[in-house]
């Protein structure tokens, strides 16, 4: 321990004493592992990271902390004026000099906590819309059942003994898992992913386990046991302790049965009442058939009986008839047709001998020649057009031409490639190039005089 002097005193630090007993807290045997109930003041459920809060009774308060780390493991929601029971370790806070308690583990005192728990975690699937779903259907005749539960005991022969004595022909699996203590809601979980690995190969699945108590039947309502249930592809059907207990997997299962034996009851049908419904349904289809034949048969005899029948040849005599009329109309009209033609030809013939030919060819030859005479004609005058309009052009461009202005004593002034329009565009150290009719001149400019200056006579 650090103490200052000063003349005759002694004195310690705060720091000094306040480590000084934080150590006396660190070694003490009976601080490291401290195991207190209380009820919990000032908790806030909505911090994100550690929790602060206090544990009281009717005399006292003491200062608590739990790590995220720790309180993420707890399998309750913690509220304020929660009776609880803590284990953790005493020790002192050096900024603050207060002792407090680091809480590594807590739980609810005594079963009304746990059905307090119980009513949390249902609130809250019941929120997240779990038990409105729609619940997945359990197969009328299934081939493969996988049945998860304790591998001894008298559930598993209920569920077999049932199972054999309804639908001998099914198989079953048992995925063997401890359904009760610490372990178990891990064991239960590993065999639901199990089977769900394996969803191929089964129907439905059966979740059972005997009476018990709520702590015996608590592994059953853990959330990790429901949200496992929940990811499972295929039907399952629930049997957790006694007709009047109640888990949360009962809640999200697709089907509940209040015993062992039901559940298997609800799993599979009964074989003898299979069979003697598909003697049913096969004496039904045999009746239908007989009475289809019967059907058929009479109406094979009404036909046979038919006149069609007796005297096939009356089927086509109509026909044949009618076949006569239509080829005798026939011929009636192609030589009506052809003796129309035939007149026709004749007419134009006349016609055609009426007509002086060589005449008419005559003068339909002097009628091309003159028709050719106003074509070539009107094409000579249509050039004639071109050839005086293109005249006019040219000389227009030509009297426009800037080598014409230029003819009469203009020119272009240019500088850097750009035409000169205004003394103020010229660069006086850049040469001139001046563009005349008959040539070009490169010059150098020695001074600029603008307009103003010129009419100031400057």
């Amino acid at each position: 321990m650090q103490v200052e002097q000063e003349g005759q005193k002694n004195y310690l630090t705060v720091t000094a004493l306040t480590k000084y007993l934080a150590r006396k807290f660190d070694v003490d045997p009976y601080l490291k592992d401290v195991i207190l109930i209380g009820e919990l003041s000032n908790f806030n459920p909505k911090a994100t990271r550690h929790r602060y809060f206090s544990l009281k009774d009717d005399q006292s308060k003491l200062n608590a902390v739990m790590f995220k780390s720790d309180f993420d493991r707890l399998t309750f929601q913690p509220e304020e004026g929660m009776r609880v029971i803590v284990q953790g370790r005493v020790s002192i806070y050096g900024p603050s000099g207060r002792y407090q308690i680091t809480i590594k583990s807590m739980q609810p005192d005594g079963v009304g906590a746990l059905y307090q728990a119980f009513e949390q975690l249902k609130n809250k699937l019941k929120e997240q819309g779990v038990f409105d779903r729609p619940r997945l259907t359990v197969p009328r005749f299934p081939k493969n059942i996988a049945v998860i539960t304790s591998p001894s005991g008298a559930v598993i022969r209920d569920i077999l003994t049932t199972v054999q004595r309804r639908y001998p022909i099914v198989g079953v699996t048992v995925f063997p898992t401890r359904v009760q203590g610490q372990e178990a809601k891990y064991e239960i979980v590993r065999a639901l992913q199990r089977v769900e690995e394996l969803k191929d190969q089964f129907d439905v699945i059966i979740l059972a386990r005997g009476g018990g108590s709520i702590e015996d039947l608590w592994s059953f309502n853990e959330e990790m046991v429901a949200q496992a249930m929940l990811q499972s592809s295929l039907p399952i059907i629930s049997s957790i302790g006694h007709e009047t207990d109640v888990t949360i997997a009962d809640y999200v299962a697709d089907l509940r049965a209040a015993t062992p034996t039901a559940a298997a009851e609800l799993a599979v049908p009964v074989l003898s009442e299979v069979l003697s419904l598909l003697k049913t349904y096969d004496h039904r289809l045999q009746s239908v058939f007989y009475k289809q034949i019967q059907m058929l048969k009479k109406r094979l005899e009404y036909s046979q009986q038919s006149y069609i029948f007796q005297d096939p040849v009356r089927i086509y005599q109509t026909y044949a008839q009618r076949l006569d009329e239509l080829t005798l109309q026939l011929n009636k009209q192609s030589q009506q047709m052809i003796r129309n033609q035939g007149q026709r030809l004749e007419y134009l013939h006349q016609r055609l001998k009426s007509q002086n030919l060589s005449q008419m060819i005559n003068q339909t030859r002097l009628r091309l020649v003159e028709l050719d005479k106003q074509v070539h004609k009107q094409i000579n005058q249509q050039l004639q057009n071109q050839q005086n309009a293109l005249m006019t052009h040219i000389q227009l461009l030509d009297a426009l031409s800037p080598l014409k202005i230029m003819q009469r004593g203009y020119a272009i002034v240019e500088q850097d490639e750009m035409i000169v329009r205004s003394v103020n565009d010229v660069n006086p150290d850049h040469p001139l190039s001046i563009q005349l009719y008959d040539g070009m001149i490169v010059s150098t400019v020695d001074q600029m005089i603008s307009k103003e200056n010129r009419n100031d006579g400057r």
